[in-house]
């Protein structure tokens, strides 16, 4: 297992099958240049078998945290400790950073994703929800 930080476009579009879309080049260079974005991806037997991307978020009266944007590993490399080092590599990213601490949204119900983020050091303080607004 090798976990990389992504720095360019082919890496990404190289990358495509682990996202819920085609990756848009142009979109992807936009995201590589926004200061604070950052995705790691994880490699094996060759390829890219898994991602998490985040993106600092700072406030003047909290300073900045990581906001842990999306998480994905190829089915054939799940249950192997590729989303714990993902989310390790993130978490490292956002210390070295100076960020106060890091979180995420999970889907109620989701508790293989629970058991993921637990694995990695996080806790479910369990007083979240989520809500959203489509402008699409």
């Amino acid at each position: 297992m090798e976990i990389r930080r992504a720095t360019t476009v082919i890496e990404l579009t190289n990358a495509e099958h682990l996202f819920d879309e085609p990756v848009r080049p142009e979109w992807a260079r936009k995201f590589l240049d926004a200061q604070g974005h950052h995705l790691f991806l994880a490699y094996e037997d060759g390829g890219p078998v898994g991602f998490v991307s985040g993106v600092e978020t700072v406030h003047p009266d909290k300073g900045t945290e990581m906001f842990l944007y999306e998480l994905g590993v190829a089915e054939a490399y799940r249950r192997r400790g590729f989303a714990r080092a993902l989310v390790g590599a993130l978490a490292a990213l956002a210390r070295e950073r100076g960020c106060y601490g890091m979180w995420v949204g999970v889907d109620a119900g989701n508790d293989v994703a629970l058991a993921v983020y637990r694995s990695a050091g996080g806790r479910d303080d369990g007083g979240c929800r989520v809500v959203t607004w489509d402008f699409g």
